[in-house]
């Protein structure tokens, strides 16, 4: 009987008392969201009984940070919170009134800032997240071999079917619809190495080069 109430006591302390309570919050995967941020939004105050802290309530308001992509929040024994977070990564940045909108490869618009170096350029008529052009744009993007990748400076899709890429010399390649994506890109590469300004593997099996 005595063991179970000390048992009763021990975890009723741990509950509401001090023994556990949180001294540290360890942040890590964050580059572009300051780590101040990603703290306040966690709202974790020190002190709290680490059992007492909700780490599901935590994590979806830390997810709610325009930069994150996901994040995992755990309690460290004796009085530590591990905030793991996995934040967007740009992969085509696009022109509007308010300034360059960064879009990671889901689709999510999530910042108005400058364009990091490799970041392509989104031509389309209405960019946004669920919007079929961009889709399609993302998904051409998304095959593509590194060297013919590197390349890409521009991405135009005024249609789902007429998609292109601008290189940085100035070459155009016609892709067409994303389908068979990975079969035009086996065959655009060694196209390139041919002279010409135009290079057309919207119909994969009769590249055409002028």
């Amino acid at each position: 009987m005595a063991a179970v109430v000390a048992s009763a006591v021990f975890l009723g302390v741990s509950w509401f008392g001090p023994i556990w309570a949180v001294d540290t919050v360890d942040v890590t995967g964050n580059a572009a969201v300051d780590r101040q941020e990603i703290v306040t939004t966690l709202a974790v105050a020190e002190g709290t009984p680490l059992p007492r802290v909700d780490t599901d309530a935590a994590a979806t308001r830390v997810a709610g940070i325009p930069k994150v992509a996901s994040v995992r929040v755990q309690r460290v024994y004796p009085s530590t919170v591990r905030v793991t977070v996995r934040e967007r990564v740009p992969v085509v940045f696009f022109d509007a009134p308010d300034g360059t909108h960064l879009m990671d490869a889901e689709g999510v618009d999530f910042a108005v800032e400058p364009p990091p170096p490799g970041v392509v350029r989104l031509v389309a008529a209405s960019p946004s997240y669920g919007n079929l052009e961009t889709r399609a744009a993302l998904d051409v993007l998304a095959v593509l071999p590194p060297p013919l990748r590197s390349q890409v400076v521009q991405i135009d899709a005024p249609t789902i079917s007429n998609v292109s890429l601008t290189l940085v010399d100035g070459r155009v390649v016609v892709w067409g619809s994303s389908e068979d994506g990975e079969y035009k890109a086996s065959i655009a590469l060694p196209l390139l190495t041919q002279p010409g300004r135009t290079y057309d593997v919207s119909s994969p099996d009769l590249p055409t080069v002028r």
